[in-house]
Parts: structure tokens; C-alpha cells; sequence
């Protein structure tokens, strides 16, 4: 009994942890949904507020800054021209149907 009991228990966690992850909000849905967008600053945007949105901005935002800073180390440049020049990447290669924050500030969607 006690063999089962554990059995259970680590199947229930099991199932848990792939449900939570089968729900983890990817970069290409949270684009594809309208929840985010690029910036010219080289940083993601949230366009919704729920927490999962706000979760995964953060997470890429983090990491983006990461990459940013080791560049410009590595290049002998501030990580804010590196954001910048990523920024102008980003936002020319948004495909179509996503968005991207204008100079003006303004979200316009990539026809």
C-alpha cells in the first residue's frame, strides 16, 4: 500500500508540473496574441496585464539585459547603444501581424 500511495503521488506531481508547463505563455504565442510587442528600446513591451504576460516580459526583458550588457562589454560600447541597435533589429523583423511600438510611442500592428 505505502508503495502505491507513493506511486500516486509522484504521478499527481508529475501531472502537475507537465499541466503547468503545457500553460507556460511562449515569446511566439504572447506575439501572436497581441499580449506583446517590441520596442525600439530593444526591450519587450506587455500590450496585457494578466500575470502571465507580465511574467514572461520580465523573464525575456532579464534576459535581454544580460545579453546587452555582456555585449557592449565585449564590444567596448554601453549596453543602451547595444538595446538601441537590438531595439531597430526587433522591430524591423516583427512579422506580420504582430506589434511594434512606434518613435511616436504608439503600437502599430506589422501588416
Amino acid at each position: 500500500m505505502n508503495k502505491t500511495y507513493k506511486l500516486l503521488h509522484a504521478l499527481g506531481l508529475s501531472l502537475l508540473l507537465l499541466s503547468t508547463s503545457a500553460l507556460a505563455l511562449t515569446l511566439d504565442e504572447a506575439r501572436q496574441q497581441g499580449r506583446v510587442g517590441e520596442t525600439l528600446s530593444g526591450f519587450l513591451a506587455p500590450r496585457a496585464s494578466d500575470a502571465q504576460t507580465q511574467a514572461l516580459v520580465k523573464q525575456i526583458n532579464d534576459q535581454r539585459a544580460r545579453n546587452y550588457q555582456q555585449l557592449g562589454t565585449s564590444n567596448n560600447i554601453s549596453a543602451d547603444d547595444v538595446a538601441r541597435l537590438a531595439g531597430q533589429k526587433l522591430v524591423e523583423r516583427a512579422k506580420s501581424g504582430e506589434y511594434v511600438r512606434g518613435i511616436n510611442g504608439m503600437w502599430m500592428l506589422k501588416p
